[in-house]
């Protein structure tokens, strides 16, 4: 064991060229790099989202973002190349903004700029801002710009939305309110057009109906028994050649009218007003027959036929005159029914329209008062926003200038790639000796091949292979080195500087 190892050892000391040489490129290289390494300041700053200052059952803001996604909204805007370049050219964070494009300006703003949020249920929604730079005074003054710019959007995207849905519900109201003007004035146009038909007259027209019914088959019933009179007064007249039978004293035809009409008369009034027209054709009949009574001569009761027949014409015309006036009041009574029974029929078209009208009405008439109500809360939610009252980003730490350096750390980065290259170089070295299967020594031959060798003679190189190997090793390792030097030369000018990639990378580490 102790002779493999002493073998090992020599076999290792052959590579201590190799050993050094890797040793010293990973150790140089880490060395020169932390000393090369700008001196970074960190500032930092810590945002809270504050939840509402006025309860939301008293009152509520009109804005629902979530905060998490609120915060997210604001990162998202506050990174954008507008705002990286303008806050680049205002603090000077580069020293030669106008020998760098655009993209460079905006990935190098992006690359020293570190955004962290912290949320979940119970608790608080905070967001981190920090920005390194080599000067710190820049460094914080960039953060309280970001500050500055998140604090500014925030309340401009709640008051932006928050006057975005006041503007929507006046625009509603405004429309519906026009709707609901529109429907009124469909409405009025149809009930002016269909006024003798409509729904709410139904019972007043039913019954004015049954009214005129009954009138009707009263006027039909008064010139059956007219008619029947004349009949009966014709008939005694042609039979008896009087008009009634013989008394002591015997009143005229003239009289025996005025008296039956004016029995008549009392029993209408007893039912109906002065002003019925029945009432006033009775009125209009006696005043007449007062007035034949008062022209005429006394005739004695003891007169013939003539007087008789007379008195048939005259009591004659009376019924006929009576007849045609219920005649008139028939037709007046039958005209006015028939104009009642074609409103009654079109009252159930007229009420299924009216209803759909009046529907439509109610309901643009709810979604007005929504929009009513909505406008009211929108103003509510305006008001809370606008006076800062809702939901709200507050500064919990302003970035300060800082007075210690946050990276690199010099030492640690110096010590670390010695170490590693150290590491590198014996990790090489023993790959190179133990994965070498060649024979080197008698007890290789036993192994191999089981057989014990009687003698050994080595193996000497000449000058030149000894030369070539080492050629092809240094070339091997040197275009190694071209290669990896070439790509990072690559990276640092087309893709990203490798400074701002390694102060990312130490920023990260703590170094």
């Amino acid at each position: 064991m102790i002779d493999d190892l002493k073998f090992y050892m020599r076999l290792g000391l052959r590579w201590i060229w190799l050993f050094l040489l890797v040793a010293g490129l990973i150790g140089g290289a880490a060395v020169a790099l932390a000393f090369s390494l700008p001196t970074t300041y960190s500032a930092s700053a810590l945002l809270l989202v504050e939840s509402e200052q006025i309860p939301g059952e008293l009152a509520s803001s009109t804005v629902r973002t979530d905060a998490a996604e609120q915060l997210e909204v604001i990162e998202r805007r506050l990174m954008t190349r507008a705002n990286l370049i303008d806050i680049a050219r205002a603090l000077d964070v580069v020293g030669d903004i106008g020998g760098m494009n655009p993209d460079e300006v905006v990935g190098m703003m992006r690359a020293r700029t570190t955004i962290s949020t912290s949320s979940g249920r119970n608790r608080a929604t905070l967001m981190s801002i920090s920005f390194n730079h080599g000067e710190a005074r820049t460094s914080a003054a960039v953060v309280n710009e970001y500050i500055t710019r998140i604090l500014e959007a925030n309340v401009e995207l709640r008051r932006g939305q928050a006057q975005d849905t006041l503007a929507f519900f006046e625009a509603q109201v405004e429309r519906l309110g026009v709707d609901l003007d529109a429907q009124s004035a469909r409405i009025l146009e149809f009930k002016n057009a269909n006024s003798d038909a409509l729904p709410d007259s139904l019972d007043y027209r039913l019954g004015r109906q049954s009214l005129l019914q009954e009138r009707l088959a009263q006027i039909e019933r008064e010139q059956a028994a007219l008619l029947e009179q004349r009949d009966r007064l014709v008939d005694m007249f042609e039979v008896t050649g009087r008009l009634s039978a013989p008394t002591t004293e015997r009143l005229t035809a003239d009289e025996a009218q005025l008296n039956r009409l004016q029995d008549e008369l009392s029993g209408l009034l007893a039912v109906y007003s002065e002003q019925n027209p029945q009432v006033r054709v009775l009125r209009a009949r006696i005043k007449t027959l007062q007035t034949r009574i008062g022209a005429l001569p006394i005739v004695d009761a003891t007169d013939g036929g003539d007087v008789e027949a007379s008195l048939l014409d005259i009591q004659l015309a009376e019924i006929d005159a009576r007849a045609e006036v219920l005649t008139e009041q028939r037709t007046q009574v039958e005209q006015e029914l028939s104009a009642l029974r074609d409103t009654v029929e079109r009252t159930p078209a007229n009420a299924i329209t009216l209803d759909a009208l009046q529907r439509d009405y109610e309901n643009i008439q709810a979604q007005y008062n929504q929009a009513v109500d909505g406008a009211a809360k929108a103003a509510t939610g305006e008001r809370i926003e606008l006076l800062s009252k809702g939901q709200r980003i507050a500064v919990i730490e302003q970035a300060s200038v800082p007075t210690e350096p946050a990276s690199p750390n010099r030492p640690l980065i110096a010590g670390g790639g010695i170490v590693l290259g150290t590491g590198t170089g014996f990790g090489l070295v023993g790959l190179i000796v133990l994965l070498n299967s060649t024979v080197r020594r008698p007890a290789d031959l036993e192994r191999r091949f089981g057989i014990q060798p009687l003698g050994t003679l080595p193996y000497i190189r000449t000058r030149g292979e000894l030369l070539r190997r080492r050629v092809a090793v240094s070339g091997v390792l040197a275009g190694s080195a071209a290669l990896v030097v070439g790509g990072l030369f690559y990276v640092d000018r087309e893709i990203t500087p490798l400074v701002l990639v390694a102060e990312r990378v130490f920023t990260q580490l703590g170094l």
